[in-house]
């Protein structure tokens, strides 16, 4: 190995920082498909068949969750899945709940509330929190013109991140890795760079199933998300990456070029996850359930959570994708109100167009664990997304509720019995 190639990987595994470690896991809200909350016993479910999938290229053994409080509760009460993980010895990237609030207090105290009780059996499990999970997207040009929701600026989610570590500093969690879930044209629009310097880590949602106008059929969905995957690492400063949502429905309508079907999301599975992801960048896949039902479009990579997936799960030895150029390499910052469009550069065209990234949690994905928690917050300013659409590809969109929002309703509930 020459020196320059000894030196340059060195210098990438120092800038992978926080996400040495390449952590493999799934997408999971607080509520089930008939909107009821889930129970630390409905998790342990989850958990369990995610570490014993077969023929699975790794062990899932890790959760990204939307927030910290549990379902319909009226004190901001620890979600269960806390007491899940602890008994699966599950690793947990934390959510916190960032929309439609003005405090992000609830969902601190119901952490604190755990770390209380559980104390270290908790905390070294936690890998990583999310201050908001879309937020940017869902006030973004795009968003808006989707109807997606309430989301929160760039100041907002700074100003929650300082509320973050003002409340763990010199605590267990002090170092936890902070990061913030958006889609991968949030990212690379300049106006959203305070987000990028405030945090750790940068999450992405990707879905090249809603990439219209792009060529999206399932050939191409590689190329794709390599395109927005390194568009994304290109204005991040050397900040590792996490893919927080990726993943293509196996039952759903044809989305332009894009066609949902169990083949498909198995090839998706083989040509992004085993090709680009797994063992190399933290990856939550969307996902082992569904709990949206008010989406057409399903993810799910088993049946009634079944170990044995819908699909076969083994990564093959070779790879249609192959590497070819892309103007993502290059990939600079855009300005703006509106998202980035295109991967490098896009034109005024593109960017009026609103074609943006997945719009993943203001609908869930498209895929709908349940997600969000609503805000959580007692402050009489909160709201949740009502409704959403698709927001990738193109201007085009399809309007149906969210399970961010219902996720979130569920919570509200619990919020406005305290007032």
């Amino acid at each position: 190995m020459r020196a320059s190639e000894f030196l340059a990987g060195a210098a990438a595994l120092l800038a992978s920082g926080v996400s040495a470690e390449a952590y493999l896991g799934f997408n999971s809200g607080n509520t089930l498909a008939d909107r009821s909350a889930k129970f630390k016993k409905d998790w342990v479910q989850e958990f369990t068949t995610a570490q014993n999938l077969k023929n699975a290229p790794g062990t899932f053994n890790a959760v990204r969750l939307y927030t910290n409080i549990q379902a319909y509760s009226q004190i901001s009460e620890p979600i269960e899945a806390f007491e899940a993980a602890i008994e699966t010895d599950t690793k947990i990237l934390l959510g916190v709940w960032a929309s439609g609030t003005d405090t992000i207090e609830p969902e601190i105290k119901a952490l604190q509330t755990a770390i209380k009780k559980h104390g270290k059996k908790l905390t070294d499990l936690i890998i990583g929190a999310s201050i908001g999970s879309e937020d940017l997207y869902r006030v973004s040009a795009t968003g808006i013109k989707n109807k997606s929701g309430v989301g929160a600026g760039p100041s907002e989610i700074v100003k929650f991140i300082g509320d973050w570590k003002k409340a763990f500093q010199g605590t267990a969690l002090a170092n936890v890795p902070i990061g913030h879930v958006d889609t991968w044209d949030v990212w690379v629009n300049s106006t959203n760079k305070p987000v990028i310097d405030a945090v750790d880590w940068v999450g992405v949602d990707e879905y090249p199933y809603y990439e219209n106008d792009k060529g999206n059929n399932i050939e191409n969905s590689g190329y794709l998300f390599d395109r927005a995957f390194d568009a994304v690492q290109g204005v991040v400063g050397g900040k590792p990456v996490w893919v927080t949502e990726t993943g293509w429905p196996y039952i759903g309508q044809t989305w332009d070029k894009a066609e949902a079907t169990v083949k498909n999301a198995q090839f998706f599975w083989q040509e992004v996850g085993c090709r680009k992801l797994f063992g190399k960048v933290p990856t939550f896949w969307y996902n082992l359930r569904d709990s949206n039902p008010d989406n057409t479009m399903k993810f799910a990579i088993t049946e009634n959570l079944s170990t044995t997936p819908r699909f076969d799960l083994t990564c093959p030895a070779t790879f249609k994708t192959t590497p070819k150029a892309s103007s993502s390499s290059g990939a600079s910052a855009t300005s703006g109100a509106a998202s980035g469009t295109g991967v490098s550069s896009p034109s005024s065209a593109e960017t009026s167009s609103a074609a943006g990234g997945s719009g993943s949690d203001a609908e869930e994905s498209g895929s709908g664990s349940g997600s969000g928690s609503g805000t959580g917050s007692e402050s009489s300013t909160a709201t949740v997304p009502a409704e959403s659409s698709v927001a990738t590809g193109s201007a085009t969109s399809v309007k149906r509720v969210s399970a961010a929002a219902v996720a979130g309703m569920t919570l509200l509930v619990g919020v406005f019995a305290m007032l």
